[in-house]
C-alpha cells in the first residue's frame, strides 16, 4: 500500500487563531500531528498551508511544507494544490490528516487509505464509531452516517439519524429531534470522523463542482460528493480519536492526556 498524507494547517482558525502554533507539552500543536502521520505507513507527509510560522514548524517536526493559496475555501482546495504541487499521479492515495488532530490514532491513518484501495468503486474512504450517549446523538456538532450492508454511506447530518419514529402525531414532545434524551436507535448510531482518503483524480473534480444544497444546508462538504454519486466508503473503527482541537479547553484537555500518557510509561 502506499499512500500520501497531506495535512491541511492554515493559521488564522475561525474558533482559536494561531492554535497549530500553540504549546501542546512543550511542543507545537502542529508537531505532535505531524508526528504521528510519520508513525503511519505514508510513504511522505506534507502540510500544505499559507503561512511561513507553520511552515517552519511542519519542516522542523520533519514533514515537507507545501505553500498554497491563501484565498482556499475550505482544506479539500489547500490539499489538492498541495497534491499538484507535489506531482501526485491520479491513482494516488492522499490522506487527509487534520492539522488540529495531535492525538489521532496512527492505525487509523492506515485504515482509512487501505479501506480505499480496497474498495476500487469508492471515491472517498472515512470512518465512523458509535455513538452511546443519547447527548452526543443529540448535538449538531457531533456528524452522524447511515450507512447501506457495505458500509458504504446514505447521508451524513447534524441531526440525529436514524430517527426512531415512536408513532406519536406530529407536534408532541416525543417527536422532537434535538432532545438531549433522544433515544439510540435499536440498531446503533454512529458519528463521522473526520479523516478522508481520496485519489488524486477525485480531488481534481471535486475542486470544480459547485457547492451542493444539501452541503450548504448541512454545512459538512463531503456531501458535495454524495449529492454527485461518490461512494464513500465509511468502515467503523476499533480506534479512539480523542477530540480535536477548537477551544483551549479542548488544547487543557489534551495537555492532561499526555502527561497522563507520559506518566504511565515512565
Amino acid at each position: 500500500m502506499s499512500f500520501s498524507v497531506i495535512i491541511p494547517a492554515r493559521y488564522a482558525a475561525t474558533r482559536l487563531p494561531g492554535k497549530l502554533l500553540l504549546d501542546l507539552a512543550g511542543r507545537p500543536l502542529l508537531a505532535h500531528t505531524v508526528e504521528c502521520a510519520l508513525a503511519s505507513e505514508a510513504r511522505q507527509v506534507a502540510v500544505a498551508t499559507d503561512d511561513e510560522r507553520i511552515a517552519a514548524v511542519a519542516e522542523a517536526a520533519g514533514a515537507k511544507p507545501v505553500m498554497t493559496s491563501a484565498s482556499h475555501a475550505s482544506g479539500t482546495d489547500r490539499i489538492h494544490e498541495a497534491g499538484r504541487a507535489l506531482g501526485l499521479r491520479a491513482e494516488e492515495i492522499v490522506v487527509n490528516v487534520q492539522g488540529d488532530e495531535p492525538l489521532i490514532p496512527v492505525e487509523a491513518i492506515n485504515e482509512v487509505a487501505a479501506n480505499l484501495e480496497r474498495h476500487a468503486e469508492a471515491g472517498i474512504a472515512s470512518l465512523c464509531e458509535a455513538i452511546a450517549d443519547p447527548a452526543e446523538f443529540a448535538d449538531a456538532n457531533a456528524v452522524k452516517v447511515v450507512r447501506d450492508l457495505h458500509e458504504f454511506a446514505l447521508y451524513f447530518s447534524r441531526a440525529p439519524i436514524p430517527f426512531t419514529f415512536t408513532g406519536a402525531r406530529p407536534g408532541r414532545e416525543s417527536n422532537r429531534f434535538f432532545r438531549s434524551n433522544t433515544p439510540i436507535p435499536q440498531g446503533g448510531a454512529f458519528r463521522h470522523i473526520g479523516i478522508y482518503a481520496y485519489r488524486m483524480e477525485l480531488l481534481d473534480r471535486y475542486v470544480h463542482w459547485p457547492r451542493a444544497d444539501l452541503e450548504v444546508t448541512e454545512r459538512l462538504e463531503q456531501l458535495r460528493a454524495l449529492a454527485r454519486g461518490v461512494k464513500i466508503h465509511v468502515a467503523t473503527t476499533q480506534e479512539t480519536f480523542p477530540p480535536g482541537i477548537d477551544t483551549m479547553h479542548d488544547l487543557d484537555r489534551a495537555q492532561q492526556f499526555l502527561l497522563a500518557k507520559e506518566g504511565n510509561a515512565s
